[in-house]
């Protein structure tokens, strides 16, 4: 495990790198959409990643945002997200990242366990790392989820995604939220909105339309620094509803949530 974690902090770094050179030169944009863009940098970032991962590990496979490489149906793959953030990236918003995990099949099944994750912001050089029975760090330090459990005290970060049905259903949730917590925030890199839950930044992260590329690196390492990291499966898709927390706020998000989402959003916690 200590290889792959210092290969995945290589890789990171090495995309990361890319990143910041990159960051005030113009843009080649190869897709977009009303609320996504997608660089030729983000492409060039993942064949980076993936020459340092299977280079170390040619029997994986690798699972990203800009493709799968690799050996197909292997017990162990990578899932990354070369740019994640890319929205902000493209427009000089320094607030992006790369993120790297690594998963084990679980049996005989296509269920994979997550059991190491990179998160690594090139913009102000943090590296937020976890293996499976270590702890959660931040280049180099321990970090534990934050303590607070009173949602007037919380600072909540809240994302919708792509489409017009993550909007529908988390904007009730946003006007529930946004009169009985400290602060709401909207970061736009998923990675790191769970990586600031996992150091006690923010105290929670509700999103609904992510991909396993964007949450699966962040995810493990907040639970490993302490926190709740929940999520299904949307019917139908291979995006996930999420709702990520320092472990003492769940019940009273989902109770506002739950009731936000059928017209009661002016319920009280």
């Amino acid at each position: 495990m200590t290889k792959a974690l210092a290969c995945a902090v290589r890789a990171a770094r090495q995309a990361g790198s890319l990143m910041r050179r990159s960051q005030t030169s113009v843009k080649k944009i190869n897709q977009q959409s009303q609320h996504d863009i997608k660089l030729e940098l983000d492409v060039r970032c993942q064949k980076l990643i993936e020459k340092t991962l299977l280079s170390a590990f040619p029997h994986s496979a690798v699972l990203g945002e800009e493709g799968v490489a690799g050996v197909a149906g292997a017990d162990w793959r990578w899932v990354v997200d070369p740019i994640d953030g890319t929205v902000n990236f493209t427009y000089g918003v320094p607030h992006a990242c790369v993120s790297i995990a690594l998963q084990r099949r679980a049996g005989a099944s296509d269920d994979f366990s997550t059991v190491l994750g990179v998160v690594y912001d090139p913009f102000c050089d943090e590296l937020w790392t976890a293996a499976r029975g270590g702890p959660a760090l931040l280049n180099g330090r321990r970090i534990h989820a934050s303590r607070r459990n009173d949602l007037a005290q919380a600072i909540v970060a809240i994302g919708f995604s792509k489409d017009t049905a993550s909007l529908r259903e988390n904007l009730p949730v946003f006007n529930a939220l946004v009169g009985k917590v400290r602060k709401m925030r909207m970061m736009g890199a998923a990675a790191l909105s769970l990586a600031y839950v996992a150091a006690g930044r923010f105290d929670a992260y509700i999103e609904s339309g992510v991909h396993l590329w964007d949450i699966a690196a962040a995810g493990f390492i907040l639970e490993c620094a302490g926190g709740e990291f929940w999520r299904r499966r949307i019917a139908g898709s291979q995006a996930y509803r999420m709702l990520a927390n320092n472990g003492l706020l769940r019940r009273k998000l989902e109770r506002i949530a739950r009731a936000a989402r059928k017209g009661g959003g002016n319920s009280r916690s």
